[in-house]
């Protein structure tokens, strides 16, 4: 543990691999290097997939051999914390430049969801937020949205351009024949009163999917 110490404060936390940031949330031991090896194998029991890791729960965490109630319990708290950052600093965001602000945003909110969810970002002419707003909230499939709203509330705020957000709670982002459809019918609805949609992007657990960078607006 002292090695690990030693190492992270003479060259920064970056230094340090996935199952020795996990060997020092996990404190000191009867004895460091049985640590790390338990380290290692949760690690294997993810499939070395930290993002995994992080989206079990308590009560499977702790059924992982040696993992235990406590360890559980401060990988649990430090997945959280970390959201909990990574949505704080999202919140910061005021303007919107490419795709990947828009998923920094909403990944931390939406892709640990077990039901989907669509949003709006509410934009200026300077991609500047005016507002983001939560439209439709669903089931584990799918999810009603109201194209006229949506138009509704930006000419409301005097928007001129839309981003189009949701998720898949099944983890994978892809867009489905009814993703076409309400892209389409948003795009149609708004350009009547020159909005224009930006993009349409749905997240799931480990990649997004960019209906303009598909090409598909």
């Amino acid at each position: 543990m002292k090695e690990l110490l030693d190492k992270l404060t003479a060259r920064g936390s970056a230094s340090l691999d996935d199952a020795e940031l996990l060997t020092l949330l996990f404190g000191e031991g009867a004895e460091s290097k049985s640590t790390e090896d338990l380290a290692r194998r949760l690690l294997a029991h993810y499939d070395g997939s930290l993002a995994r890791l992080g989206r079990d729960t308590l009560p499977r965490l702790r059924m992982v051999e040696g993992i235990g109630q406590r360890r559980a319990a401060r990988i649990i708290a430090a997945a959280e914390l970390g959201r909990r950052i990574l949505s704080r600093q999202a919140a910061e965001t005021t303007t919107i430049l490419t795709n990947d602000d828009v998923v920094r945003l909403f990944r931390p909110e939406l892709e640990m969801l077990d039901h989907e969810e669509c949003w709006v970002l509410y934009l200026s002419s300077s991609n500047r937020i005016i507002e983001r707003q939560r439209v439709s909230q669903g089931g584990v499939q799918g999810t009603v949205v109201d194209h006229r709203l949506i138009v509704k509330r930006a000419l409301e705020l005097l928007a001129t351009q839309l981003i189009l957000i949701h998720n898949h709670p099944s983890g994978v982002a892809e867009a489905s024949a009814p993703d076409r459809q309400l892209t389409a019918r948003i795009a149609e609805a708004a350009a009547l009163f020159d909005i224009r949609l930006l993009d349409h992007i749905i997240i799931g657990r480990s990649n997004d999917f960019s209906f303009r960078l598909a090409r598909l607006l």
